[in-house]
């Protein structure tokens, strides 16, 4: 049985394109994957949005739950000032649940069980909230991280506190993330491993249909931790724009 790890190594499946600060760079799975979710996620909204029809289809309707679901959610994070960032945080959620979901089909990719690129895409998160925190309130910005009514003798450490816990979000964001969707492919491997196992080993054989029902169980619960787990990252970025947009 192959180690339950391997499914998460990155592989080039180019030759080396070119190089940056000696390390050579190529095309891997990981950024096909990419790719494929970036694709797949506009074809799916471009097509299912085509034919606007005042009676829409399954697919229409689908798509327009999304959207309609992701615009309610800003609003109810950010509030109504967050309007021009719909399509910005759609966007993280369609890459996210996309990411997520092709992790579930079999020899495919889980990008999203890599740390640095769901680090990467936090990053963007705060840098978006950064920028527009000191585009909208210029200077007054830095007072986020300076709270009002607290003794100046105490402000050094308060503000100090108040910009790690900041910049520590980015780290929560992608930790939450890659946690989740490791441990829930890795049981995965091993429940399977399991029932390979079993299959062949005589007397015990009947006793593999137990792993088979548990793998079933843990492949429905993980479709729902994909959805669950795109929801959360793109509620929480939502939550951390309105800290640039109202200052609270």
């Amino acid at each position: 049985m192959h180690s339950p790890i391997e499914q998460f190594n990155i592989k080039a499946l180019s030759s080396d394109l070119f190089e940056i600060g000696g390390y050579p760079v190529a095309f891997t799975n990981s950024a096909l994957f990419m790719v494929l979710a970036v694709f797949l996620a506009t074809l799916f909204m471009v097509l299912t949005m085509k034919s606007k029809s005042l009676v829409p289809g399954r697919w229409q309707m689908l798509a327009e739950m999304i959207y309609n679901g992701i615009g309610h959610t800003l609003l109810e994070a950010a509030g109504d000032k967050a309007k021009p960032f719909l399509p910005f945080i759609m966007s993280i959620f369609m890459f996210v649940l996309f990411c997520n979901l092709f992790g579930m089909i079999p020899y495919s990719f889980t990008v999203t069980s890599h740390i640095v690129i769901n680090f990467a895409l936090s990053m963007t998160v705060i840098f978006v909230v950064l920028v527009t925190g000191f585009i909208k309130h210029g200077a007054h910005f830095v007072h986020l991280f300076m709270p009002s009514g607290v003794p100046k003798l105490m402000l050094p450490f308060i503000s100090l506190i108040e910009l790690v816990s900041f910049f520590i979000r980015p780290c929560s964001l992608a930790i939450r993330l890659f946690a989740n969707m490791l441990a829930g492919h890795i049981l995965l491997k091993v429940f399977a491993g399991m029932t390979a196992g079993l299959a062949t080993a005589g007397w015990a054989a009947p006793i593999g249909v137990l792993p088979v029902v548990a793998n079933v169980v843990i492949v429905a619960f993980e479709f729902f931790v994909a959805i669950l787990q795109a929801y959360i990252f793109t509620i929480l970025s939502a939550v951390y724009l309105r800290d640039a947009l109202e200052m609270h």
